[in-house]
């Protein structure tokens, strides 16, 4: 049985536009940046940009280590923290961050953030992060060097543990007008979505009275309300809007690590025939001891017995007429007993011979 084949033959359902596009310039934006954990359990580090970084916080509190003294630091760990700055937040609100060791650390587990400051792409500061974290890893080590490690101990999280300073201003109120953004880019689908909003807002492109207008297969442009309220209430009718996007195109997807196949529901089979079968050939080797008898005269001696067996499966052939849908491929090949590996050989040979309609994709 082909049981890495997943079909996709459900009808395209009628959704809701928040649910198929965005609004250009309303995202989130990237944060990242570098800090100490302390309170470790021994798990920590001893680089020499964990000890360089302890010594500068230690210096900004006023305290100063001569150059000479090495500190013992295995229950601290130089992080990286990044974060995800979501649209419209506003300084004082808190995010969630997730804290990673960029050293020799062992474990965060028990570890503590202290204050780091997260920069985004300009530079500027947008949120600090401070806190304990959550690690849902652990690791144990024995003295003879064995070792067991379950998860990522070495990665935590804190929730609500950044403290945003600095919002980042939208693109929502940038122009006369809203760009709609598909998930999907595709041609059908955008005017779809425009005609959708003019005939819901009582527009009539034909007179030339249209509030939405496909730019390219991506992007719908709307003409929205100048005012700050207006637009926001704009914005909530509009994204609530439902329509059938178009039938998504014609094909297969082969995930060549797990064997995963998934075909459209309009995949067509040009006439072809197809073989199936298989050679095995089997070599083993084999060691002897080949020992004298005791009354003649001889040396005992190790042989080596090698043993080739081929075995030639029984190959079958089934054929396919114009039109073949889906449906009955997977039926065909269910029935010379193909495996996930086997059926990714027949597609990529019938996508040479030129028999499979539909975009083959390997990954």
């Amino acid at each position: 049985m082909v049981c890495g084949v997943l079909l996709c033959m459900q009808p395209v359902m009628a959704q809701r536009i928040k649910d198929l596009a965005s609004i250009q310039g309303v995202r989130s934006n990237q944060l990242v940046g570098y800090g100490l954990v302390v309170g470790l359990p021994g798990t920590g580090e001893q680089s020499p940009f964990t000890e360089q970084s302890f010594r500068t916080m230690l210096a900004n509190f006023g305290i100063k280590m001569d150059s000479g003294v090495k500190p013992k630091i295995k229950n601290v760990a130089a992080v990286a923290v990044h974060a995800e700055l979501p649209p419209f937040v506003k300084p004082g609100q808190t995010i969630d961050v997730t804290v990673s060791s960029i050293g020799e650390a062992a474990s965060l587990q028990g570890g503590t953030l202290l204050q780091t400051f997260l920069k985004g792409l300009d530079g500027n500061i947008y949120a600090v992060a401070q806190g304990s974290l959550v690690v849902s890893g652990f690791g144990a080590e024995g003295a003879d060097g064995s070792r067991i490690v379950a998860n990522t101990p070495t990665v935590g999280r804190i929730a609500n543990g950044a403290l945003v300073e600095r919002s980042v201003a939208s693109g929502l109120m940038q122009n006369d007008y809203l760009t709609l953004n598909l998930n999907y880019p595709d041609f059908s689908t955008a005017k779809a979505l425009a005609d959708t909003i003019n005939q819901r807002l009582g527009a009539d492109p034909q007179k030339g009275y249209a509030l939405a207008t496909p730019i390219d297969a991506a992007s719908v442009r709307v003409t929205a309300p100048r005012d700050v309220g207006q637009r926001v209430g704009f914005v909530a009718t509009l994204e609530n809007f439902e329509f059938t996007p178009a039938d998504a195109p014609a094909r297969v997807v082969i995930n060549s690590r797990t064997g995963t196949i998934v075909i459209g529901q309009d995949v067509r089979l040009m006439p072809a025939a197809i073989t199936h079968g298989g050679l095995t050939v089997t070599i083993s080797e084999n060691q002897t001891v080949s020992q004298p008898n005791a009354l003649a005269e001889g040396q005992t001696v190790v042989t080596n017995q090698s043993i080739v067996d081929v075995n030639l499966d029984d190959s079958r052939m089934f054929k396919f007429d114009p039109g073949v849908t889906l449906d009955q491929l997977v039926r065909a090949v269910n029935q010379v007993g193909a495996a996930p590996g086997d059926l990714m050989a027949i597609l990529e040979a019938l996508r040479e011979a030129g028999a499979l309609q539909g975009e083959l994709i390997i990954i």
